[in-house]
């Protein structure tokens, strides 16, 4: 069996999910990282042979190929052997966590994908200050959408779906760490969400830790590169 061609970039949420997943799973794949920053997803073999959305994270998979990082999830669990606590079909579990997939996708995730965006990488890559007043009501609107998480899918079990660790846990924090990474506190206000954030760290443990330094580095290493946006860290 071939390993499966991964293609990602630490900076993208999804990527970094997907590929916590596939080494905790032990899915055999080969990384291929594609530069955001670069605009590798949008020129060259990468768009022309690999992805017409170009778009990250992207799989190849003997010769099938499959974009989005949600039917990429399904993909690995019909196609490969994943274990069953990662998307369970017994007592709705496997329907609880496509509630929450679809959910963040229009809240929590939209919420982090902006702020990230327009707090991070549009100045970043225009060489310029955010626009707070953009950024502020950015803000309220993650804040709103982190407090939906807690009431909506955080209840008295240790994650979202009950006391195993699952894709929905993966994902979210994927998600949260988007804006968390970048200076936003996340936990402010969010009791339950800080609660749930230090079980799943510590469920991942070296799988989660290796990607979140992976990521942390990426973003550094870019700021030493452009001096203007150094004050993102403060």
């Amino acid at each position: 069996m071939q390993p499966v061609k991964f293609y990602f970039d630490f900076l993208n949420q999804s990527s970094r999910a997907l590929y916590i997943l596939m080494e905790a799973a032990k899915i055999p794949f080969e990384a291929i990282q594609i530069s955001i920053l670069k605009g590798e997803h949008l020129t060259g073999e990468f768009r022309d042979k690999v992805s017409h959305f170009k778009r990250l994270p992207v799989i190849k998979d003997e010769n099938f190929l499959l974009a989005e990082s949600v039917a990429i999830f399904r993909h690995l669990n019909r196609e490969k052997i994943v274990p069953e606590h990662w998307y369970p079909r017994r007592n709705f579990g496997r329907s609880r966590i496509d509630e929450f997939l679809e959910w963040q996708q229009r809240n929590m995730g939209l919420a982090c994908s902006r702020y990230f965006e327009q707090k991070w990488l549009v100045p970043f890559l225009e060489k310029t200050s955010p626009d707070e007043k953009n950024v502020n009501a950015l803000t309220e609107s993650l804040n709103k959408s982190l407090k939906d998480f807690e009431n909506l899918f955080l209840n008295k079990n240790r994650f979202v779906i009950g006391d195993n660790i699952s894709y929905a846990d993966l994902m979210a924090i994927c998600e949260i760490d988007q804006p968390k990474y970048i200076g936003f506190d996340p936990f402010n206000h969010h009791p339950k969400l800080g609660k749930w954030y230090e079980n799943v760290k510590e469920e991942l443990g070296p799988y989660y830790k290796q990607v979140a330094d992976e990521f942390d580095n990426k973003l550094k290493t870019a700021e030493k590169k452009i001096p203007e946006v150094m004050y993102l860290q403060q």
